[in-house]
């Protein structure tokens, strides 16, 4: 991605008057979802002793731990350091761009809803690619940030969902 394209892309939004703010919202709102609908679809298997419970307590766990050290390693420059641009989304971090951790967590979390509930599964595949979009639009991340988080999120889930 070049400062162009992010302009280009970004260019409708940051030109409406509520653009920024919205973008800012969803970008909450979705990852807050995630955030508070993985933990209660957990309570939900421990109340009723699933035995499904560890697997989708550890394949995410074990998985976001991994990512996070893969991430600090690669340790890659965030769009906003690099390509000289005012990002849409207000973020301070320096590096640990690639893989995006926001993508990966919630696809990772989408392949637990998809063991347990594929219906499920498929409104936070789409709340999963809203949020790429989001992250990238942003300009907190590169297309090809999100794309690794959530094709790495895809793999560790079906390894961890249903290989093992």
């Amino acid at each position: 991605m070049t400062k162009e394209q992010y302009e280009r892309w970004s260019a409708p939004i940051a030109r409406h008057p509520n653009g920024p703010a919205i973008l800012n919202r969803v970008n909450f709102l979705l990852t807050r979802l995630c955030y508070v609908c993985y933990p209660l679809s957990l309570l939900l298997l421990a109340l009723q002793r699933d035995e499904r419970f560890w697997r989708v307590l550890l394949v995410p766990g074990v998985s976001f731990v991994l990512i996070s050290l893969l991430r600090r390693g690669i340790n890659r420059p965030r769009p906003y350091e690099t390509l000289d641009i005012h990002p849409l989304i207000h973020k301070d971090t320096h590096g640990k761009s690639f893989p995006s951790r926001h993508v990966f967590s919630v696809f990772v979390i989408d392949m637990a809803f998809w063991y347990l509930c594929p219906p499920l599964g498929s409104v936070f595949l789409a709340v999963g690619l809203v949020l790429a979009a989001v992250r990238v639009l942003g300009g907190v991340h590169y297309p090809s940030d999100v794309l690794a988080g959530a094709l790495m999120a895809a793999a560790a889930g079906a390894v961890g969902f249903w290989v093992v």
